[in-house]
């Protein structure tokens, strides 16, 4: 999937540098590590959207940096306030400090009112189980008997002969969390026959490179998802409403999953096996997705940074709206494939 498109005014311009592949690993972090911020704080950080009656909608953004807690406007504009208890406090011109709660009812998206107008939090929070959903258009049994039958777009080439290795026989510091094997997707419905994971060998071997220079700073590689057959393109294309194509690969041209050249993925702990807190989600639609999304926390902020850094050390190129989506960069040098995991052979990197 692809992020929404959303005006990125909330953005900073500037990227973290791409580090050279001859760096050790200590070059890779992106400035002194940040310590972890209050539970609370974390639990309420995210993007809210203007619901009064004054158009049009606007975002405000409720990020921590160095220990502090800011809103963010549209503008760039950030001002520091205070949480506890649930109570939000504000500044005003004029030094004066207005409260506001924070309601967070069951079943409903946490609001506060701000100035007599009303503000709604529209990411994902904590929660995985409320990122974008869509109800496939046909039975996914139909949808997935028409994408067997087609045909995948014909490609002029000449193209490498695919070589696809399974990254579990790379390090087992290399996990799996095929979201699309599960019914926690977009979908809410296992796609994939099998919770495998492949890449063509030369983006195998640079991404054991890159396990390689995060585990001496305590970090593995925890993969959701990697080399995807042309039939899932078209189940995806043909499952999401047409308003909706946006979030999705056409399968007319289609994707980089599909040439065995894109990975999805995000850091976990390797002392204790937990997943990486990150600004956003995995498959989350919303603009906590970006790159250089602003919000979150400075530790979260630096965990995805050091993961960009580490990917485009050897090669890998970030999707600009998915913080957990990078391209190898030889992705054009290799043709759509259409195998079914159940018919992959199990392939391991040459000896050496």
């Amino acid at each position: 999937m692809c992020a929404l498109l959303i005006p990125s005014a909330l953005l900073p311009q500037t990227a973290p540098p791409v580090v050279g592949s001859s760096n050790p690993p200590a070059a890779l972090i992106p400035g002194p590590k940040p310590s972890d911020t209050l539970e609370e704080w974390k639990r309420h950080v995210g993007i809210y959207e203007y619901r009064g009656y004054k158009p049009p909608p606007t975002n405000v953004i409720i990020l921590e940096r160095n220990q502090r807690l800011y809103i963010r406007y549209i503008s760039g504009k950030e001002v520091e306030v205070g949480l506890e208890d649930g109570l939000l406090g504000i500044p005003e011109e004029g030094g004066r400090e207005w409260t506001y709660q924070l309601y967070e009812e069951p079943g409903k998206p946490e609001s506060f009112t701000y100035l007599n107008e009303g503000f709604t939090r529209i990411d994902a929070g904590a929660d995985p189980a409320r990122f974008y959903h869509v109800t496939p258009a046909k039975p996914l049994n139909q949808l997935r008997a028409a994408a067997l039958a087609a045909k995948p777009p014909a490609e002029p080439g000449p193209f490498r002969k695919p070589d696809l290795v399974e990254l579990v026989s790379l390090d087992p510091a290399i996990r799996l969390d095929i979201r699309y094997a599960q019914s926690d997707n977009f979908l809410s419905a296992p796609v994939y026959s099998q919770a495998r994971a492949f890449l063509q060998r030369p983006a195998a071997e640079a991404l054991l490179r890159v396990l390689h220079k995060l585990q001496p700073l305590g970090y593995g590689l925890l993969v959701h998802d990697a080399y995807r057959p042309w039939y899932v393109t078209r189940i995806f294309w043909d499952a999401t409403p047409a308003a909706d194509h946006i979030f999705v690969a056409d399968p007319k041209k289609g994707s980089r999953h599909n040439r065995g050249c894109a990975v999805d993925l995000t850091l976990y702990d390797l002392a204790s096996g937990r997943p990486i807190e990150m600004p956003g989600l995995y498959d989350e639609m919303s603009p906590r997705s970006f790159p250089n999304f602003p919000g979150g926390t400075s530790l979260q902020r630096w965990h995805r940074d050091l993961l960009r850094r580490a990917m485009e050390s050897e090669g890998f190129a970030v999707n600009e709206d998915e913080w957990w989506h990078f391209d190898y960069k030889d992705w054009k040098h290799y043709p759509i494939l259409n195998v079914p995991f159940e018919n992959l052979i199990a392939s391991t990197p040459a000896p050496g």
